[in-house]
Protein backbone atom coordinates (compact mmCIF):
# COMPACT_ATOMS: atom_id res chain seq x y z
CA UNK A 1 0.00 0.00 0.00
CA UNK A 2 1.18 3.23 -0.64
CA UNK A 3 -0.22 6.96 0.13
CA UNK A 4 0.95 10.25 0.22
CA UNK A 5 0.08 10.62 4.24
CA UNK A 6 3.76 11.20 5.38
CA UNK A 7 3.53 10.15 9.41
CA UNK A 8 7.50 9.89 10.05
CA UNK A 9 7.11 6.33 11.40
CA UNK A 10 6.17 4.57 8.68
CA UNK A 11 8.15 3.74 5.33
CA UNK A 12 5.41 3.59 2.76
CA UNK A 13 6.28 1.47 -0.53
CA UNK A 14 7.50 3.93 -3.26
CA UNK A 15 6.23 2.93 -6.76
CA UNK A 16 8.74 0.30 -7.87
CA UNK A 17 8.02 -1.80 -4.58
CA UNK A 18 4.49 -1.55 -4.57
CA UNK A 19 4.63 -3.05 -8.31
CA UNK A 20 7.49 -5.58 -6.89
CA UNK A 21 5.22 -6.74 -4.04
CA UNK A 22 1.93 -6.89 -5.69
CA UNK A 23 3.45 -9.02 -9.22
CA UNK A 24 5.16 -11.01 -6.10
CA UNK A 25 1.47 -12.03 -4.42
CA UNK A 26 -0.11 -11.89 -7.48
CA UNK A 27 3.04 -14.75 -8.75
CA UNK A 28 1.92 -16.83 -4.97
CA UNK A 29 -1.62 -16.96 -5.75
CA UNK A 30 -1.82 -17.77 -9.52
CA UNK A 31 0.65 -20.51 -8.90
CA UNK A 32 -0.43 -21.79 -5.60
CA UNK A 33 -4.07 -21.60 -6.88
CA UNK A 34 -3.17 -23.69 -10.05
CA UNK A 35 -1.04 -26.28 -8.76
CA UNK A 36 -3.89 -26.77 -5.82
CA UNK A 37 -6.29 -27.37 -8.67
CA UNK A 38 -4.81 -29.56 -10.05
CA UNK A 39 -3.75 -31.84 -6.72
CA UNK A 40 -7.54 -31.28 -5.95
CA UNK A 41 -8.29 -33.24 -9.15
CA UNK A 42 -7.12 -36.12 -7.84
CA UNK A 43 -8.53 -35.55 -3.91
CA UNK A 44 -5.73 -33.71 -2.57
CA UNK A 45 -5.22 -30.51 -0.80
CA UNK A 46 -1.89 -28.86 -0.71
CA UNK A 47 -1.56 -29.47 2.55
CA UNK A 48 -2.07 -33.50 2.21
CA UNK A 49 0.50 -33.28 -0.23
CA UNK A 50 2.78 -31.53 2.12
CA UNK A 51 2.36 -34.03 4.71
CA UNK A 52 2.66 -37.03 3.03
CA UNK A 53 5.51 -36.06 0.65
CA UNK A 54 7.33 -34.61 3.84
CA UNK A 55 6.65 -38.19 5.73
CA UNK A 56 7.78 -40.33 2.65
CA UNK A 57 11.38 -38.38 2.61
CA UNK A 58 12.03 -40.09 6.02
CA UNK A 59 13.60 -43.18 6.23
CA UNK A 60 10.94 -44.49 8.55
CA UNK A 61 8.18 -42.60 7.03
CA UNK A 62 7.60 -40.58 10.78
CA UNK A 63 7.55 -37.29 11.79
CA UNK A 64 6.60 -35.58 15.15
CA UNK A 65 3.79 -32.96 14.74
CA UNK A 66 5.39 -30.20 16.08
CA UNK A 67 8.56 -30.62 13.68
CA UNK A 68 5.66 -31.22 10.65
CA UNK A 69 3.51 -28.03 11.88
CA UNK A 70 7.18 -25.53 11.76
CA UNK A 71 7.79 -26.68 8.86
CA UNK A 72 4.22 -25.85 7.42
CA UNK A 73 4.13 -22.70 9.51
CA UNK A 74 0.85 -24.47 10.97
CA UNK A 75 -0.07 -24.09 14.94
CA UNK A 76 0.32 -27.43 16.24
CA UNK A 77 -3.70 -27.46 16.68
CA UNK A 78 -4.09 -27.01 12.83
CA UNK A 79 -2.04 -29.31 12.03
CA UNK A 80 -3.78 -31.93 14.53
CA UNK A 81 -6.98 -30.90 13.36
CA UNK A 82 -5.85 -31.65 9.10
CA UNK A 83 -3.98 -35.05 10.53
CA UNK A 84 -7.41 -36.20 12.01
CA UNK A 85 -8.75 -35.73 8.62
CA UNK A 86 -5.93 -37.20 6.34
CA UNK A 87 -6.44 -40.34 9.21
CA UNK A 88 -9.91 -40.67 8.28
CA UNK A 89 -9.24 -41.55 5.15
CA UNK A 90 -6.37 -43.68 5.77
CA UNK A 91 -3.29 -41.63 5.07
CA UNK A 92 -1.85 -41.40 7.90
CA UNK A 93 -2.01 -42.71 11.31
CA UNK A 94 -0.55 -41.27 14.87
CA UNK A 95 1.46 -42.81 17.29
CA UNK A 96 2.05 -41.66 21.11
CA UNK A 97 5.24 -39.51 21.16
CA UNK A 98 6.75 -40.68 24.17
CA UNK A 99 9.15 -37.24 24.63
CA UNK A 100 6.53 -35.31 24.22
CA UNK A 101 2.91 -35.83 26.42
CA UNK A 102 0.83 -33.63 24.59
CA UNK A 103 2.51 -34.46 21.07
CA UNK A 104 2.10 -37.14 18.73
CA UNK A 105 3.98 -38.98 15.82
CA UNK A 106 2.57 -38.78 12.17
CA UNK A 107 3.01 -42.15 10.39
CA UNK A 108 2.62 -42.71 6.66
CA UNK A 109 0.94 -45.25 5.90
CA UNK A 110 0.88 -47.87 3.24
CA UNK A 111 -2.27 -46.27 1.40
CA UNK A 112 -0.98 -42.62 2.49
CA UNK A 113 2.39 -43.89 0.36
CA UNK A 114 0.53 -45.50 -2.92
CA UNK A 115 -1.78 -42.09 -3.01
CA UNK A 116 1.83 -39.90 -2.86
CA UNK A 117 2.89 -42.06 -5.75
CA UNK A 118 -0.01 -41.64 -7.53
CA UNK A 119 -0.16 -38.16 -7.50
CA UNK A 120 3.49 -37.24 -7.28
CA UNK A 121 3.98 -37.35 -11.56
CA UNK A 122 0.54 -35.31 -11.51
CA UNK A 123 1.97 -32.45 -9.22
CA UNK A 124 5.47 -32.72 -10.42
CA UNK A 125 3.66 -31.82 -13.91
CA UNK A 126 1.77 -29.05 -12.33
CA UNK A 127 4.55 -27.48 -10.85
CA UNK A 128 6.66 -27.24 -14.20
CA UNK A 129 3.55 -26.19 -16.28
CA UNK A 130 2.91 -23.28 -13.85
CA UNK A 131 5.76 -21.96 -12.36
CA UNK A 132 9.45 -24.27 -13.57
CA UNK A 133 8.90 -24.18 -17.21
CA UNK A 134 7.57 -20.62 -17.58
CA UNK A 135 11.54 -19.48 -16.33
CA UNK A 136 14.83 -19.61 -18.19
CA UNK A 137 17.27 -21.36 -16.15
CA UNK A 138 19.07 -18.34 -14.50
CA UNK A 139 15.72 -16.72 -13.84
CA UNK A 140 15.21 -19.99 -11.68
CA UNK A 141 18.36 -19.78 -9.93
CA UNK A 142 17.54 -15.82 -9.19
CA UNK A 143 14.29 -17.50 -7.67
CA UNK A 144 15.78 -19.82 -5.98
CA UNK A 145 18.26 -17.56 -4.00
CA UNK A 146 15.24 -15.28 -3.42
CA UNK A 147 13.41 -17.61 -1.91
CA UNK A 148 15.80 -19.18 -0.19
CA UNK A 149 16.98 -15.58 1.65
CA UNK A 150 13.27 -14.78 2.20
CA UNK A 151 12.23 -18.08 3.78
CA UNK A 152 15.80 -18.18 5.88
CA UNK A 153 16.67 -21.48 4.98
CA UNK A 154 19.23 -22.30 7.99
CA UNK A 155 20.54 -25.06 5.70
CA UNK A 156 21.05 -22.28 3.39
CA UNK A 157 22.69 -19.43 4.77
CA UNK A 158 24.12 -17.55 1.72
CA UNK A 159 20.98 -18.01 0.46
CA UNK A 160 22.49 -20.09 -2.99
CA UNK A 161 20.22 -22.11 -3.18
CA UNK A 162 22.95 -24.90 -2.31
CA UNK A 163 22.57 -26.77 1.44
CA UNK A 164 25.28 -27.41 3.58
CA UNK A 165 27.06 -30.73 3.47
Amino acid sequence: MSTNVSDGATRWLGPEEEQAWRAYRRMVTVVQARTAQDLAELGLSEPDYEVLSTLSERADGTGTLREQAAKMEWSRSRLSRHATRMEARGLIRREPDPADGRGCFLVLTERGLDTLRQAAPTHVASVRRHLIDQLEPQELEILGRIAAKLAGDPEDPSGTGRRRP
